[in-house]
């Protein structure tokens, strides 16, 4: 059901008070009057609190910085009179007692009498006692379709060609934009290139990175990783490699769903993070981290107010990749004890949207233990699949050393010995491999002289893995994994030690 459909079904309904949650106040009151115009032959009333009501000459000002008289004017219009009284930022009121008695004293009138209250506002928080009163109705950012109609008008009355191709990734770089942020931003186009072309496009990304900043809890990465530089894990990366274009316009004409997301787990340093980067930059997709200390805010109701707000914003920018760093720590079943269940909420809401998102927002969450983490969110359905990312074998430690010592020493990589330093590094992630060639570089540079295989080895004798340290966790993850209830990120057979 669009926008104006659900409108004119609460309109004919009768129903008293709708809440109007947007952040598009000029574009949703111009959609409002161009419905009721064509459909229903209501007037409209717009009242902010600045300016009062401003576009009936009888009622001039009249409600000017009182919102409590702004509802009088209810009253005082003709009972058979149909009208519209549409009340702009008038959330910010509702908490005031007037305000809350008015209004629902109101709701006995508004039942008999064909009059609505709309309230336009950008965030969403109603007092319980009005909660009954008042329906909440979701306008959506810009579709697709009205992308393209948008960038046609002010490409026709610019006068600029745009090639299809160039004009396809235009619209799909617009997506989550409003139609205001879209027109500022082509224009900014305009002032720096003089024409539109493919250099658009990043001018449109770091639009979008604005606008996720905002957020407070998201942040856009931008990523360079690649899955070449990423060693061992053939299972998970065949797995990545199937779903490369799942989210393209021919899986969808195949009838494809869309993929929901992963879940990693594994002890730190084997690549989780680094998996999360690679898969967005290899399905050419934005990456946006959720800042899971960030979502719980100290305030009531606080933090299921920043996780809607997590998923609309995901939601407006998808296609894209939504990275929940150490999940286990966000949703701790020891942890949430004595919070009021804020994080039962939080959670509820969150295991809900990954199960029913129709959106193509793909989430990769990573977890170092397994005895924190919720069952809700391993069971089936939350994610396409679950993945244990173990210590590397030998071959992939080998593969791991080549790789770092290609990107330090390019031209004498092939120098070192990377069967002895992989049989050397048993228990090693992927991250501490990296960390002695570092140790090892440091002591040459200081010493003044290259490094060599010796320097490697010597820093390994240095260093204690992690897996040494919290043996106890690592035995049990890897029982875990051998239980059958997780897929192996890589192919082999897990040695329990």
């Amino acid at each position: 059901m669009t926008f104006n459909d659900e409108l004119n079904l609460f309109l004919k309904a009768r129903y008293p008070i709708i809440y109007i949650n947007t952040i598009e106040e000029d574009r949703v009151e111009y959609v409002i009057r161009k419905n009721i115009k064509t459909n229903l032959k209501r007037s409209i009333y717009s009242w902010d609190f600045v300016d009062g009501y401003t576009n009936n000459p009888n009622n001039q000002g009249f409600g000017k910085r009182n919102p409590l008289q702004a509802l009088e004017l209810v009253e005082k219009l003709n009972p058979e009179t149909p009208a519209i009284f549409l009340l702009k930022d008038f959330n910010r009121f509702l908490n005031d007692l007037s305000i809350s008695r008015k209004l629902r004293n109101l709701s006995r009138i508004l039942k008999l009498q064909p009059k609505t209250i709309i309230i336009i506002g950008s965030e969403l928080n109603i007092p319980r006692e009005l909660q009954d009163l008042i329906t909440v109705l979701q306008f959506q950012l810009p579709t697709e379709e009205e992308i393209i109609k948008e960038l046609q008008r002010l490409t026709q009355s610019l006068q600029i060609d745009v090639d299809i191709k160039l004009f396809e990734n235009l619209t799909r770089s617009c997506q989550g934009l409003s139609l205001e942020r879209i027109r500022r931003v082509l224009s900014k186009i305009i002032a720096t290139y003089k024409t539109i072309n493919e250099n658009s496009i990043s001018i449109l990304l770091s639009e979008k990175k604005q606008i996720i900043s905002q957020t407070e809890i998201l942040e856009y990465w931008s990523v360079n990783e690649k899955f070449d530089g990423l060693g061992g894990l053939k299972n998970l990366k065949e797995w990545l490699k199937k779903r490369q274009t799942a989210f393209s316009s021919q899986a969808i004409n195949y009838g494809l769903p869309t993929p929901r997301g992963l879940l990693l787990i594994g002890i730190q340093g084997t690549g989780k993070s680094l998996t999360a980067k690679a898969i967005a930059n290899d399905w050419k997709l934005p990456l946006l981290k959720l800042d899971v200390g960030k979502l719980f805010g100290g305030i009531v109701g606080e933090s299921e107010s920043r996780l809607r707000q997590m998923i609309s914003v995901s939601e407006a920018i998808s296609p894209c990749i939504l990275w929940i760093d150490e999940i286990d720590k966000a949703f701790n079943n020891s942890d949430n004890k004595g919070d009021s269940g804020t994080s039962n909420r939080v959670l509820g809401t969150f295991i809900s949207w990954l199960s029913e998102k129709t959106k193509p927002v793909f989430v990769i969450a990573t977890a170092n233990s397994i005895d924190s983490l919720p069952l809700e969110i391993i069971r089936k359905g939350r994610f396409d699949e679950v993945f244990f990312l173990d210590l590397p074998q030998k071959s992939e430690r080998e593969e791991i050393f080549q790789i770092h010592l290609k990107q330090f020493r390019p031209n004498t990589w092939d120098q070192f010995n990377y069967s002895e330093l992989a049989q050397l590094t048993e228990y090693f992630s992927g991250a501490e491999i990296r960390q002695t060639i570092i140790e090892a570089m440091y002591q040459a540079f200081y010493e003044k002289r290259e490094f060599t295989t010796n320097d490697i080895r010597n820093a390994i004798n240095e260093l204690i893995p992690l897996a040494r340290i919290e043996n106890a966790q690592m035995l049990k993850l890897k029982n875990w994994a051998t239980s059958g209830k997780i897929r192996l990120a890589s192919t082999k057979d897990i040695f329990l030690n």
